[in-house]
């Protein structure tokens, strides 16, 4: 891997758990320095909400509403962004199967991967990768549990763990 690889990460945060779940907001932490993020309005289809993760994320349907973009505008900007890339994900399960549902409710075709993030640690990025997470945390004094503060911090905590462990 290139010593200046810094990865394309992505995190979805939803409107609950299980297979009624869809995703409400996508974040990605790019180029150093660069994020994109965007709320999601649901589709018609897109009924479940679950009061736990409203809680959790701080948004409630009634703000996707108003400050949410259409699904197919969130998905062809994702492409446009991404076009051939391959994106992490510290959640792939859930996430991959969010965007997933994302495209295909717009009846577009993905043009990125989705690739788990553990594909890319070593061993020794693992042993240390909690501690150096929450130390990130305390250090950028993110509080909200949003996709692109979460995106952000997991590439950091990626490259600082690589560097920790050269």
């Amino acid at each position: 891997m290139k010593k200046d690889f810094r990865p394309f990460i992505i995190d979805v945060e939803a409107s609950g758990f299980g297979s009624s779940s869809y995703p409400i907001e996508i974040g990605l932490a790019l180029e150093k320095e660069s994020r994109y993020c965007s709320l999601i309005i649901p589709v018609p289809d897109w009924t479940h909400w679950d009061k736990n993760a409203e809680g959790t994320h701080h948004l409630s349907r009634e703000e996707l509403m108003l400050h949410g973009k259409p699904a197919l505008e969130v998905a062809k900007q994702l492409n446009a962004i991404l076009q051939q890339a391959t994106v992490f994900s510290d959640g792939w399960e859930v996430d991959k199967a969010w965007i997933t549902r994302l495209f295909a409710s717009t009846g577009i075709r993905r043009l990125f991967s989705v690739s788990p993030l553990e594909r890319i640690l070593s061993q020794a990025q693992m042993n240390i990768w909690h501690e150096t997470k929450n130390q990130i945390i305390q250090t950028l004094n993110l509080t909200r549990h949003r996709a692109s503060s979460d995106a952000f911090i997991i590439q950091e905590t990626y490259m600082q763990t690589r560097a920790r462990t050269r």
